[in-house]
C-alpha cells in the first residue's frame, strides 16, 4: 500500500474557469479518505488525476513518494471501480476478475489464487461462472470491487460505485466496503455526493464545494467544528441549524422582534452588536426549559416529521427555522408555542460575510 499527497493541484478545461483550485491535502497508508460534495464540485475530477485519466493544469500528485503527474495511468499501480461496473457482458464473473492480471501475464496458478481469495473475501464463490446479466446490482458491484482488489494495487479508487444501487443495498454495501477495508489495510480514496457515506465510511473526509477544498479532517470533527457554513449545512442530516442573529448586552437578538434573554454566563465569547449566523445541531436543540449553560426562548410549531425511532420538530424563531430531534410520540401539532432551550456548549459563531467559523 502507499500514501497519497496532493500539493496545490488545480484543473481548468479549456483555459477556463478552474475545475479544481489548489487543492492540497495528504492520504495517510492504509486510510479510507472520501471526496464528498455536491455535484459540480470537482470530486471526480481530482479523483480521475490522481488516476491518471485526466491531466493536471498545476500542482503535484506523488504516490508512495513518487511524483506521478507525467506517468499514464497503467503505469501508477491503481485500480478503479467506477459507478457503472464496466464488466464485460460476455464474460463469466471469473473471466472478468481475471482479465487484467491475463494481460499483465501474470502466470495462471496465482491468478486462480488471487481471484479464488477475492472471490471468498467478497462471498462470491458460488457466482464465477455466471455472466454479469444473471446478477443482482449488487453482485454485479462485488465482481466490479474483486477485479480491483485481485490486482494488489497500491491505491484503491471509488467512483461513486453505489450510486445506481437501491436505498436498502446502497446501506448493506456500505457495510460491506467498511468491512473490506478493514481486512485489507488498503489505502482507498471514495468518491460521493452522499454525506452519510462519508460519514460512516471515511478515516478522513475531504469537503469539496466549487473547486475548492473546504476542510480535511476527521468525520467527528467535520461534524462537531465545522470551518464554515459550507461545511455545517452540507454535512449532517439534517444539517446544523444556522440562524442570523446579533449579539447584545441583556439578549440574543434574532431579527423581526424576537429576542432571547441572554445568559449570565456560557455564551461564548463573541462581538456584541455585530451580526452573525449561530449554529446548533438539532440534537442540542431541547423542548422545554433548562437549567444553567442552556439559551431559552419560545417557538412555535411549524413542521413534524416522524422517523420512526424519533421525531423532527420545525420551529419557527420569527421568520426563521430552527430543527429539532425529539423523542418519537411526542405530543404536539403545528402552531403550538413551545419552550426551547439551545446548549451553550455546542453553539458554533460563523461570520455573515465570508461563513468563515468566528
Amino acid at each position: 500500500m502507499a500514501d497519497v499527497q496532493l500539493h496545490s493541484v488545480s484543473k481548468s478545461y479549456d483555459g477556463r474557469q478552474l475545475a479544481v483550485q489548489e487543492v492540497s491535502l495528504h492520504i495517510p497508508d492504509g486510510e479510507l479518505a472520501v471526496f464528498v460534495g455536491p455535484s459540480g464540485c470537482g470530486k471526480s475530477s481530482l479523483l480521475r488525476m490522481i488516476a491518471g485519466l485526466e491531466g493536471i493544469t498545476d500542482g503535484e500528485v506523488r504516490i508512495d513518494g513518487q511524483r506521478v503527474n507525467d506517468k499514464p495511468a497503467r503505469e501508477r499501480d491503481i485500480a478503479m471501480v467506477f459507478q457503472d461496473y464496466a464488466l464485460y457482458p460476455h464474460k463469466t464473473v471469473w473471466e472478468n476478475m481475471a482479465f487484467g492480471l491475463k494481460l499483465r501475464r501474470t502466470p495462471e496458478p496465482e491468478i486462480r489464487k488471487r481471484v479464488g481469495e477475492a472471490a471468498q473475501l467478497l462471498q462470491i464463490e458460488h457466482l464465477l461462472e455466471r455472466k454479469p446479466a444473471g446478477l443482482s446490482g449488487g453482485q454485479r458491484q462485488r465482481v466490479a470491487i474483486g477485479r480491483a482488489i485481485v490486482r494488489q494495487p497500491k491505491v484503491f479508487l471509488f467512483d461513486e460505485p453505489l450510486s445506481n444501487l437501491d436505498a436498502q443495498l446502497r446501506t448493506e454495501m456500505r457495510a460491506e466496503i467498511k468491512r473490506l477495508h478493514q481486512r485489507l489495510g488498503a489505502t482507498i480514496i471514495y468518491v460521493t455526493h452522499d454525506q452519510v457515506e462519508a460519514m460512516t465510511l471515511a478515516d478522513r473526509i475531504a469537503v469539496l464545494h466549487a473547486g475548492r477544498l473546504q476542510q480535511y479532517d476527521t468525520p467527528t470533527r467535520i461534524y462537531r467544528e465545522p470551518q464554515n457554513l459550507f461545511v455545517a449545512g452540507f454535512m449532517g442530516s439534517p444539517p446544523m441549524n444556522r440562524l442570523k442573529a446579533s449579539i447584545e448586552p441583556d439578549a440574543i437578538d434574532w431579527g423581526d422582534g424576537v429576542r432571547w434573554v441572554r445568559p449570565a454566563s456560557g455564551l461564548p465569547d463573541l462581538p456584541e452588536h455585530t451580526p452573525l449566523v449561530l449554529g446548533i445541531r438539532p440534537e442540542h436543540v431541547r423542548l422545554g426549559t433548562a437549567g444553567d449553560g442552556a439559551l431559552q426562548g419560545q417557538g412555535i410549531v411549524q413542521m413534524l416529521e416522524p422517523l420512526g425511532a424519533e421525531t423532527l420538530v420545525t420551529l419557527a424563531i420569527g421568520t426563521q427555522s430552527l430543527i429539532c430531534r425529539a423523542d418519537a410520540d411526542i405530543a404536539v401539532k403545528p402552531g403550538d408555542t413551545l419552550s426551547v432551550s439551545l446548549d451553550l456548549r455546542q453553539l458554533q459563531a460563523f461570520q455573515v460575510g465570508t461563513g468563515e467559523r468566528w
